[in-house]
């Protein structure tokens, strides 16, 4: 086999498998959002420029769509997202998003609370520092599943 041949064939492979660097999510998700918020925008926007297939719904009540998938209302943010069979509250950064579903921990899904500045969609804030819950599914309180703070040096 030629070099070139096998380098592409192994590429291909590690794509389709959904492994190493040349890989891109591929996933739907779907975004819930009020039709006049900007960090709403660029949130979903940062979504889909990391290869996420991103559906914006514009809704008057975001309060109902919360309701529905089971958000505690302490930890409420801006928008909400689902992927797969979790959902994503508020300005939940990258990092947490491709965590959760490589980790596939027993949630109903992740949290940010309120609209933290420097959080994805928020601005560029290298001292950004707040807390990404997950939401246990059945028992259980909420817990810190990362921790975002700003570079230490």
């Amino acid at each position: 086999m030629h070099r070139r041949s096998f380098i592409a064939m192994a590429a291909s492979a590690l794509a389709l498998r959904g492994g190493g660097v040349f890989a891109a999510p591929t996933e739907r998700m779907t975004v819930y959002k009020d039709p006049n918020c900007g960090c709403c925008h660029e949130w979903s926007k940062a979504m889909a420029a990391a290869g996420y297939s991103v559906d914006a719904r514009n809704t008057d009540d975001l309060a109902a769509v919360k309701a529905r998938l089971g958000v505690p209302a302490d930890l409420e943010g801006c928008h909400i997202a689902v992927i797969r069979e979790y959902y994503l509250e508020g300005h939940v950064p990258l990092d947490a998003v491709q965590r959760l579903l490589r980790e596939r921990p027993p949630v109903q899904g992740l949290a940010v609370p309120g609209m933290p500045s420097g959080s994805l969609g928020m601005g560029d804030d290298p001292q950004a520092s707040y807390d990404v819950y997950a939401i246990p599914s059945g028992i259980g309180a909420p817990y810190v599943f990362m921790e975002i703070r700003p570079p230490k040096g």
